[in-house]
């Protein structure tokens, strides 16, 4: 069984580091990188790519709202056609450094407010995956099994990877407990590590209430800004060798 572990990473800028993003790239098998907008600059960018093809980690955009003050998480009323500018904007970005360094964007990821509002709208999830389709038929899509953003991929014709995300708490719908929320982040090694046991064995997650609802994804996310996140995403990848699988870029997750 290949299962990918990916983070969310190059969220600093400038001298400013948000996680330790040499010693993560040892321990995942896809990078979400920061395009420039919540997080990331062109230099760091650079740093995010040549790291990944040092240690064989796939490289994907992470598109963001362009609100480093809010680290990207709080909503703006953008226009769909402006939110698809940023979006492109922010792909053609890594696509170009990527090339620079001999390399390819594999996948792609939402971050945080821009991917709510894109999960809340089906024409705009359209928009979205007609673009994305338009620069790169071949991007696989990350997305929360059953939302909007995996259901316009799909529409798209575009490959998508479910995701389940290790360090947050999810209600009995499969959707995430709002951040702020007591319990909504999941950051006790105890607690990650049983999760992801039941997740490998079970295909199950306990809810926040205590309930047990499928949970059908092929790739953790571990954010690196979630407190010891990485620490965390070693226990992560620890339990998915412990349980006779075998950690891939998303790439060859997706098939």
């Amino acid at each position: 069984m290949k299962i990918d572990l990916n983070s969310d990473m190059g969220e600093g800028f400038g001298p400013y580091r948000l996680c330790d993003d040499e010693a993560m790239m040892k321990v995942v098998s896809s990078a979400n990188i920061a395009c420039g907008f919540h997080g990331g600059d062109p230099d760091t960018m650079v740093r995010m790519v040549r790291l990944a093809k040092a240690n064989g980690v796939g490289i994907g955009a992470h598109p963001g709202l362009p609100d480093r003050a809010g680290f990207g998480r709080r909503e703006i009323p953008y226009s769909a056609d402006e939110l698809r500018q940023q979006m492109l904007y922010q792909l053609g970005a890594l696509r170009a450094i990527a090339a620079s360094e001999g390399q390819q964007v594999a996948h792609f990821s939402f971050h945080a407010a821009m991917g709510n509002m894109v999960n809340r709208d089906p024409k705009l999830a359209d928009l979205m995956m007609d673009a994305i389709r338009a620069v790169d038929p071949g991007l696989i899509i990350f997305a929360m099994p059953g939302s909007e953003i995996e259901s316009a991929a799909k529409r798209a014709s575009l490959k998508t990877l479910t995701l389940f995300l290790a360090d947050r708490a999810y209600d009995r719908e499969g959707r995430l407990v709002t951040r702020g929320l007591p319990g909504a982040l999941v950051k006790e090694e105890s607690a990650v590590r049983a999760r992801v046991r039941q997740f490998l064995i079970d295909g199950t997650v306990t809810t926040i209430d205590g309930a047990t609802i499928p949970m059908a994804a092929r790739s953790i996310l571990v954010h690196s800004d979630t407190p010891g996140s990485l620490e965390l995403a070693r226990i992560v990848r620890s339990e998915i060798e412990n349980a006779g699988g075998s950690l891939a870029p998303a790439s060859e997750v997706a098939g």
